[in-house]
């Protein structure tokens, strides 16, 4: 059994905190189950080193932020506030705040090279979905946060999303979840409630009962907390996935309910 890559992705991503091991567990994981000879370098558009992508995932992450804050002219106080609330849900140290305060400063600037930095960074994550994935979600999060996705956010968003190879539907669902999120599934009006849950299910309401099962299970399956603690997930991050799993049960309750099914 091949484990060297996850503990060295492990002890990389912590660096960047609890956050970045998850993310560094993702990258020591490909690594096991793809090796490469000793000494070799990633074949062109293979990807590229976990250092190398960590590096860029982090910087671009916090640079791309700056930039969609500072489409409108003027970066708002709570654009800043979204930003350091993902320092936070990523638990950086002082100076990994620091680092990423730099980049988002560096991102606001009018000669930000945000096609380049994109292509970098889906270069080097080739293969890799679950980091663009990852990288996606953060950025919505900031921009909800930030302005809700008022102005010209939404669409330089949505060029970013394309550049990463999602889908106009893809994304939506990604702003979907975030929303769901931050209200409950169940906190919405009826219609919106069942709308939700198909979101977070990953389907829509054409979907047959039969399907419906299966979404729920699948997603059940791949979030639930101890399969993703017993693959490493760092202990503080439990109740974000303890969080996930209840929107999945939740939305699947509230879809059951409108069928009349359990």
């Amino acid at each position: 059994m091949q484990w060297q890559g996850k503990v060295l992705g492990a002890l990389v991503g912590l660096i960047f905190g609890p956050m970045g091991a998850l993310v560094g567990l993702v990258l020591g994981h490909v690594y096991d189950s793809q090796p490469t000879p000793a000494g070799a370098r990633p074949a062109p558009g293979s990807g590229g080193s976990a250092l190398e992508i960590r590096k860029v995932f982090y910087e671009t992450t916090f640079a791309v932020m700056g930039h969609l804050a500072k489409l409108d002219g003027r970066v708002s106080e709570s654009e800043i506030q979204a930003a350091r609330q993902v320092m936070q849900f990523l638990q950086l140290g002082p100076d990994q705040v620091q680092n990423a305060i730099a980049c988002f400063s560096r991102g606001k600037a009018p000669d930000y090279p945000l096609s380049a930095e994109i292509s970098r960074l889906r270069q080097l994550c080739a293969g890799h979905p679950q980091l663009l994935r990852l990288f996606m979600d953060l950025q919505v999060r900031a921009a909800i946060a930030g302005n809700d996705l008022v102005g010209p956010v939404r669409a330089r968003l949505q060029l970013v999303a394309e550049a990463l190879g999602f889908s106009a539907i893809e994304l939506a669902h990604i702003e979907m979840m975030d929303r769901v999120r931050r209200g409950g599934v169940n906190s919405r009006p009826a219609g919106s409630a069942l709308a939700d849950s198909y979101a977070v299910l990953g389907i829509n309401d054409q979907a047959s009962d039969a399907e419906v099962k299966k979404a729920y299970r699948r997603q059940m399956s791949e979030n639930h907390p101890d399969k993703l603690v017993a693959r490493g997930l760092p202990e503080s991050m439990q109740e974000l996935a303890k969080e996930k799993t209840q929107r999945v049960r939740e939305a699947y309750e509230t879809i059951a309910a409108s069928r009349g099914f359990r």
